[in-house]
């Protein structure tokens, strides 16, 4: 008999061994824990004792005390990833989180930026070779903020005006091969060769000064701040992954082609931002095409 204690260090492991990111461990343990404790204060000992009423009753109480119903939705979704484990380790015959429901959100447009915004945003890091090379490896290329984080130098290459990124496959995406153009590979050489020895013995392509890699926590808060200097509102890091998507459709590349850049699991994710863009001026290249 598995008890909760023990089942919840094994799942953070299982976690870790599917080369999950230190992100997602972290919010998948914190909302496994929350819900370990709430299965404590009803009695249940044993993760043979859990109960679909169980899972209902935390999701209850977690929309009662005026959780986001995002937030209720990423817990929904932690329960039944652990439930999930614990039926294929055959430690409950039945996964009764099937039946747990998520709740019905809202789905908001993408925030996607202006040609006026994310020139305003290149113009306002200019002099920061470090955060301006970031800035356009995040609009050219549309990795996330996760992905940017990790590259190393190994994953460039580059030979003279063109180049490709190479992201390795991790959190179920496949890995995937980006043709890099002319804007991020400049931005990209002047920032290694101002910072060539730190980047050169990190083998991370974003450092601190003392040759660390750039946490994520670190990176967001850095692009936001230029947010504010840039006068863009409302912009979140991931916004410029939305922009890159947005603005490469409504030049007219390739759905499939761009979905397989962008790593998405699903095409229907690529074809959402249909809706949100102006297809009239096809025939005109954004910046974003040619730089």
């Amino acid at each position: 008999m598995l008890n909760l204690e023990t089942a919840h260090k094994n799942f953070v492991e299982k976690l870790k061994n599917e080369g999950k990111s230190g992100a997602t461990v972290v919010a998948y343990s914190k909302d496994v824990e929350q819900l370990l404790s709430h299965l404590t204060g009803m009695g249940v000992n044993l993760v043979s004792e859990i109960k679909l009423g169980h899972l209902e009753d935390f999701m209850k109480k977690l929309t009662g005390a005026d959780y986001t119903l995002k937030s209720v939705s990423r817990k929904t979704n932690a329960t039944r990833t652990f439930i999930k484990f614990l039926h294929s380790i055959g430690e409950i015959s039945e996964n009764v989180s099937l039946g747990l429901k998520h709740p019905k959100l809202e789905t908001k447009a993408p925030r996607i930026l202006t040609k006026m915004e994310y020139r305003a945003l290149r113009d306002a890091t200019r002099n920061d070779l470090r955060t301006y090379a970031m800035i356009e490896m995040l609009l050219q290329t549309g990795v996330t903020i996760s992905e940017l984080a990790e590259i190393k130098t190994e994953n460039l290459t580059i030979s003279g005006a063109s180049g490709t990124l190479f992201v390795a496959k991790k959190n179920n995406k496949e890995a995937r091969t980006i043709p890099l153009n002319k804007a991020v590979i400049d931005a990209v050489n002047k920032y290694m060769t101002e910072e060539r020895s730190i980047v050169k013995s990190s083998g991370y392509l974003f450092v601190t000064k003392t040759g660390n890699p750039l946490l994520i926590r670190n990176i967001r808060s850095t692009i936001d701040r230029f947010f504010k200097l840039a006068g863009v509102e409302k912009a979140k890091v991931n916004d410029l992954r939305h922009t890159f998507v947005a603005h490469h459709l409504a030049s007219g590349v390739s759905i499939i082609y761009l979905s397989k850049i962008a790593g998405h699991k699903r095409i229907s994710t690529t074809e959402r931002y249909l809706q949100y863009i102006d297809r009239t001026g096809e025939q005109e290249k954004t910046e974003l095409d040619t730089l």
